[in-house]
């Protein structure tokens, strides 16, 4: 089905909706009536923190995924190691229980070691997205390094720089414009799991959503209006990632 298709179909959904009152209810988000204007204002000032939870947790699973994927590509078995366990781990743990674990858990682990930690449910969440993408972000950079070719590096060595300074000036500046993609569809799946964020009381869009439908008994109407908000923003992501993909290849080119 295309996008167009879609829209149409949509579109003729809402039409449908609005000749039949009985069974539907858009009224509750209909911005020409003072009810759904205030419905939906409640609903995208949920955005702020849906998109500052997920550039924290980007920002720092790719840090923390840079960390781990230097050590695994490593001609020393005993740094390898657990760079391969930390991945395999992670990836194996779902993003929900995890979560719980991160919120409710933690910090009984540091206060029986002695640190009084409380963990809020927006860093909670942070927390959570940045260790569980990140070891997808290992993989990708893992993935992007190695496909750059070793005479890269032999070159690098031949002019007498270092391991970390033929990373930092020859093999990582090219690798990112490789895995910039997979990057961005990371960045992506972040802001959909955000949403989960939503189970242990964060005000990002879902949350708010699932508030309002226990208020206006609305739920069609109002997760119908909370897909788009999400389909928007990543509509909005995908257009910056091709714009940046398009300003990266025509510097390259030059």
């Amino acid at each position: 089905m295309t996008i167009r298709t879609f829209s149409i179909l949509f579109l003729c959904l809402l039409l449908a909706g609005c000749a039949s009152s009985g069974t539907w209810g858009w009224y509750v988000i209909d911005p020409t009536t003072k009810q759904g204007y205030n419905n939906i204002r409640f609903l995208l000032n949920g955005f702020g923190a849906t998109i500052l939870l997920s550039i924290i947790a980007a920002v720092l699973s790719m840090c923390i995924g840079l960390i781990v994927a230097l050590p695994g590509m490593s001609h020393n078995r005993w740094l390898r190691m657990p760079s391969r366990i930390y991945i395999e781990f992670i990836r194996a743990i779902p993003l929900l229980p995890m979560l719980f674990w991160v919120f409710y858990g933690l910090p009984v682990v540091l206060k029986s070691m002695g640190i009084n930690a409380n963990i809020d449910a927006f860093w909670g969440a942070i927390i959570t997205l940045a260790i569980s993408d990140s070891a997808f972000t290992a993989e990708i950079y893992r993935s992007g390094i190695q496909s750059i070719n070793k005479g890269q590096t032999e070159a690098a060595k031949t002019i007498g720089l270092n391991y970390s300074q033929t990373m930092r000036y020859v093999i990582l500046p090219q690798a990112i414009k490789r895995i910039l993609p997979p990057l961005a569809n990371q960045f992506i799946y972040i802001v959909k799991m955000s949403a989960f964020a939503s189970v242990i009381g964060m005000q990002e869009l879902t949350r708010r959503a699932n508030e309002l439908v226990v208020t206006e008994y609305r739920p069609l109407e109002i997760y119908t209006l909370l897909i788009l908000e999400y389909l928007v923003l990543v509509l909005i992501i995908s257009f910056g990632v091709r714009w940046l993909e398009r300003k990266m290849g025509a510097d390259e080119s030059k």
